[in-house]
């Protein structure tokens, strides 16, 4: 590519206009920094002998990229849904090992599978990003964070099928605010647990919306799970509108329903939910289903305010270990620390 020879700053447009593209891969490293600027609409090829062969949208080994422009990438999701001809379906936008990157203002529509993912990077923000896909469209997450650090997200409207923004092993130091989520299964952390010793810590989330979500604010590990952690790790200011689960704790996640259920190696410790209100679809609206092996530690509530049908909720602990204060609604059902 021309414009990764350039030894400055470079921008490659897309401009006005629809295109179809089957696969676009940019594998750095570049000279200079890059502008992506995309200002028209994208369209993904819907036949598996082409998109089965590989990411959509990829960029790799670079350093300082910006992606913007105001355009649309329409993965034309409907055509794998549901399928299987491929062994993974692609990602709309893939990003692996980037450092210091800014995506804004870009839209993303029906991807066959995740929106954006964000493997192996540093330093990397998302802002005023819009997407979307159907509640019932599978796996398509808005935004997959792994193995990367120093990772923001603001000021961006996620519904998806799946998760909006989901925190994946090996992930540290991720900011989340001013995000509206819906439909979808909420903001995730995890699951964790199936390979030994996957931890993510250092994750904030704040004054963020949740809109009829599955879940609002989970942390998930597998019910047969390796060792690992999930630690220092804060929701705070969270709105949650009909949301089915809107505080979940999962030690025991299994969607297959096949698993053997032994106990979770994962320790999820020092967890903080400060100032979350709004309406729960459910009754349990505080759910922390923590390992027998290793009990949740730390675990702090305040000012919690979570009803159903203007009916109080109710909260259901094992093996959680923690205190709340402030607000209790629904009340605490923390079982609190031994003194020493």
């Amino acid at each position: 590519m021309d414009a990764c020879k350039w030894n400055g700053e470079a921008t490659f447009l897309i401009p006005l206009g629809t295109y179809m593209i089957y696969g676009a891969n940019f594998i750095g490293p570049c000279k200079g920094s890059l502008i992506v600027k995309i200002q028209g609409v994208i369209k993904a090829s819907t036949n598996p002998k082409i998109f089965c062969k590989g990411s959509w949208i990829s960029f790799e080994y670079l350093n300082n990229l910006e992606i913007e422009g105001g355009g649309t990438l329409d993965g034309q999701g409907a055509s794998a849904w549901g399928q299987s001809q491929c062994a993974t379906r692609p990602y709309t936008i893939g990003l692996s090992s980037i450092q210091n990157a800014i995506v804004h203002d870009i839209h993303a529509i029906n991807s066959k599978m995740f929106h954006f993912d964000v493997y192996n990077c540093n330093n990397v923000t998302l802002s005023h990003v819009n997407i979307i896909a159907p509640s019932d469209s599978p796996n398509t997450d808005g935004i997959h964070i792994s193995t990367s650090s120093n990772i923001r997200v603001f000021d961006s409207n996620i519904g998806t099928g799946d998760d909006c923004i989901s925190i994946f092993a090996g992930s540290q130091n991720v900011n989340i605010s001013g995000v509206t989520c819906g439909p979808g299964h909420g903001i995730s952390i995890g699951s964790l647990g199936n390979k030994p010793n996957e931890v993510v810590k250092d994750v904030h989330v704040k004054n963020c919306t949740l809109i009829a979500t599955q879940n609002g604010m989970r942390i998930k590990t597998w019910a047969s799970s390796n060792v690992g952690e999930a630690t220092s790790i804060s929701f705070e200011d969270i709105i949650m509108d009909k949301v089915n689960n809107p505080i979940i704790i999962d030690q025991h996640y299994c969607p297959s329903h096949t698993c053997s259920f032994q106990k979770s190696l994962v320790q999820i410790k020092d967890v903080t939910f400060n100032n979350i209100r709004g309406t729960s679809n459910s009754l349990v609206a505080v759910n922390f289903n923590c390992s027998s092996s290793l009990p949740c530690q730390k675990i702090n509530l305040n000012d919690i305010k979570l009803i159903t049908d203007n009916k109080p909720t109710i909260a259901s602990c094992a093996n959680a270990i923690g205190h709340a204060t402030g607000i209790e609604l629904p009340p605490s059902c923390l079982k609190p620390a031994l003194e020493s």
